[in-house]
């Protein structure tokens, strides 16, 4: 299949000589061998990138995540928490816990008791006394590797 530009397009056309004749794009090369589009010769480049770059170890593997974690009830999804393990969004429930104190409590953990909370250093009397309020809907399990830091336990 080919293509005919017609007379009107800029081209170096010039009275006289016949119209120029463009190959389709889907045309073969006059050898008669397919044509091989930019698309094709890139995405089987990264084809072969990536088979390089996986190596053997492209088979899949299964996933590491503890499936089944005793603590997931009191990492926000019931009304206790557990001060060692909880995400700081679950003490959104509760106000004047989130963020401020939520973060302090994650950051001075792990706790060996709830009331361990009240030892962070310089807590105002006004945290002091949200931190008493909700310490009954705070609840201690031991801390799982992931957020321990620095051997502290």
């Amino acid at each position: 299949m080919a293509f005919v530009l017609p007379a009107t397009l800029p081209t170096a056309h010039r009275a006289g000589t016949p119209p120029r004749v463009c190959a389709a794009a889907d045309a073969p090369p006059p050898g008669g061998a397919p044509a091989l589009t930019r698309r094709a010769a890139l995405a089987a480049a990264a084809a072969a990138v990536a088979a390089v770059v996986a190596g053997p170890a492209a088979a899949p593997r299964p996933a590491s995540a503890e499936v089944e974690y005793a603590g997931v009830p009191f990492l926000g999804g019931s009304e206790i928490v557990d001060i060692n393990n909880a995400n700081v969004r679950a003490y959104m429930k509760y106000p004047g816990m989130y963020p401020t104190l939520a973060g302090l409590i994650a950051k001075h953990g792990p706790y060996a008791k709830a009331s361990d909370v009240m030892d962070i250093p310089g807590l105002t009397e006004q945290q002091k006394a949200t931190l008493k309020k909700y310490e009954d809907k705070m609840v201690v399990l031991q801390p799982t590797p992931e957020y321990v830091r620095c051997g502290r336990v």
